[in-house]
């Protein structure tokens, strides 16, 4: 069973129509990849699954339970909300850390809030943080940051930052993590490092939906590719059908921009 399907999906910001009725699936422990040019509408579809944007019309299932669904007006209550966001990790171009908390408190504080709602926390307030500061010194070990852990924003690389933002989304052990375009805010010679965890990630099963324009890794790292083109999904397939015998001619126009 797929663990997202999104479908028929519809978005428009005023008069511009950004998602014009999108339908994809994903299977547990697969990656998918979805490439398309600057405004075809990969970040908002990225958006509006994480519920960082509203769609107009259309459903969003994770994991079975219903994230989304323009034809039920009634709204899910604050309880559904939240433990349908604790399914999804989210990790952003631009790092979006607390500058004010070190590089262990930004990976634990989503988790530490996230506690208070339990019903045992007044009487295990400190073993329970203690766990969750356990869980976040090993996520920061696991993206090569062991020795970063009470290093401040400002002290560390764009691509250790990065690398905080990938644990941090991890640590509420979400069932799917969505990447949007994690390297575009980096140098060339630090995209290498945040490639190599989400590899590593993808070698373990996570599940991971990764808008990205580095084409090479996602036809090396991907299970699944979508190519976007003006709100609509022009071409869905494996590595190889999409990138080595694309059916679209709007599909090999691009992909041959990237290659020349």
């Amino acid at each position: 069973m797929a663990i997202l399907e999104v479908k028929d999906l519809k978005k428009s910001f005023g008069d511009a129509e950004v998602l014009k009725g999108i339908s994809f699936s994903l299977e547990e422990k697969n990656v998918l990849a979805i490439i398309g040019s600057s405004g075809s509408g990969k970040t908002t579809l990225l958006r509006c699954i994480n519920m960082l944007e509203t769609a107009d019309s259309g459903s969003i299932t994770v994991d079975g339970g219903v994230v989304f669904d323009g034809s039920n007006t009634d709204k899910l209550s604050a309880q559904q909300q939240r433990e349908n966001q604790l399914k999804i990790g989210l990790v952003f171009q631009s790092f979006n850390l607390f500058p004010q908390y070190t590089a262990l408190e930004n990976v634990t504080l989503a988790a530490k809030i996230h506690a208070k709602s339990r019903p045992d926390f007044k009487k295990n307030r400190k073993a329970i943080f203690a766990e969750i500061d356990e869980n976040g010194k090993a996520l920061l070990r696991k993206v090569g940051l062991g020795e970063k852990m009470n290093n401040y924003p400002c002290e560390l690389s764009g691509g250790q930052q990065q690398r905080v933002s990938i644990a941090r989304a991890m640590a509420l052990k979400p069932k799917i993590l969505f990447f949007d375009e994690p390297t575009s805010a980096l140098d060339p010679e630090l995209t290498g490092e945040i490639l190599k965890v989400i590899r590593d990630l993808a070698a373990e099963k996570m599940t991971m939906v990764i808008v990205t324009h580095e084409m090479s890794f996602a036809r090396e790292a991907a299970d699944r590719i979508i190519f976007m083109d003006n709100g609509v999904i022009e071409e869905e397939g494996t590595p190889e059908e999409v990138f080595d015998n694309p059916k679209s001619e709007r599909t090999r126009e691009f992909i041959a921009g990237y290659s020349d």
